[in-house]
């Protein structure tokens, strides 16, 4: 079996070069790899370089390895030729169990043995999509944050094939390109943060459903309150110290009965034209003219500063 160590990988392949796939190769190649990218669409290249060159200024205010270039990506038209000389291989097609299954079982046979094939996905677990790869103990989530090229956090789980020694691999290796990891004890649907974020989306969409709060409002809600706590202490810290001296038992022993509160609505709401198009108008009033490539760069500037300001770049 071929495995270079954590610490030794120079050539990384990214398989597909959508928001996800595209963040990771922006990523990578700031970190000073090569990088090999694969995506059957026919504008994914030019696609590709474009996203590439919207993230590269954040990168490189955060700081650039040594010698990294994006001279240094490759986009092949060949899935075979993409795997064959990957010391690592992030898989980042659109969520479809049975795209992922098919194309994790080609990623399978045309990437060297040993070699560690990570998938992007945020909502399968790998047990449902590596029952067709011959090498499936070597195939890993290793679910990303939008930006991937600016969110530390990594979650990282195996499935019921995979071994441990890929998941501690894959774990050792995201820490070294300085990702925040996450190796999660067990397979969670949904994985942890998309739970939590889940939770909160949905409540969202119930309250802008039934004209209890707009698209900004919510939005602000969060950025200028609860939002600016979580980034120190995160939400179960933070209601620790809601409970003053006492601490989280302070707080559970007085409040607890509040849990009961009719307050959240955490089924699907249904998504009716009606609501889709209260979304999106309303995102679109809260952008007042600013594109999505504005959008991106001031997302950008300000999670920068968020880092910063935390220590954390």
């Amino acid at each position: 079996m071929t495995r270079v160590a954590p610490d030794e990988v120079r050539t990384v392949t990214c398989i597909g070069a959508g928001v996800i796939g595209g963040g990771w190769v922006a990523y990578f190649l700031a970190r000073g790899y090569d990088v090999v990218a694969w995506d059957p669409a026919e504008d994914a290249e030019p696609r590709l370089r474009h996203l590439v060159e919207l993230a590269w200024p954040a990168l490189t205010e955060l700081g650039l390895a040594a010698g990294a270039s994006t001279d240094r990506l490759t986009v092949e038209h060949d899935l075979a030729a993409a795997c064959a000389r990957a010391d690592f291989v992030q898989e980042s097609a659109p969520e479809d169990l049975e795209l992922k299954r098919s194309l994790l079982a080609d990623i399978d046979a045309a990437t060297p043995p040993g070699v560690v094939i990570s998938s992007s996905t945020s909502g399968y677990g790998m047990s449902e999509m590596q029952v067709r790869c011959a090498g499936a103990d070597r195939t890993v989530v290793g679910h990303p944050f939008n930006p991937p090229y600016l969110i530390p956090l990594v979650e990282v789980v195996g499935g019921e094939a995979t071994s441990p020694d890929a998941v501690a691999w894959a774990s050792a290796f995201f820490t070294h390109v300085g990702k925040s990891v996450i190796t999660m004890d067990r397979e969670v649907p949904g994985f942890i943060a998309n739970r939590l974020q889940e939770a909160l989306w949905r409540e969202a969409l119930h309250m802008v459903a039934n004209g209890e709060a707009t698209v900004e409002q919510i939005d602000r809600s969060i950025t200028d309150g609860p939002g600016l706590r979580w980034p120190i202490h995160g939400p179960l810290l933070t209601f620790h110290l809601a409970g003053g001296q006492g601490g989280m038992a302070h707080m559970l022993d007085h409040f607890g009965p509040s849990l009961l509160s009719p307050w959240t609505r955490l089924d699907s709401p249904e998504l009716t034209p009606q609501l889709r198009d209260a979304v999106v108008d309303g995102c679109l009033e809260e952008a007042d003219g600013r594109s999505i490539d504005d959008l991106v760069a001031e997302r950008d500037r300000g999670v920068i500063a968020v880092l910063r300001a935390l220590g954390k770049v």
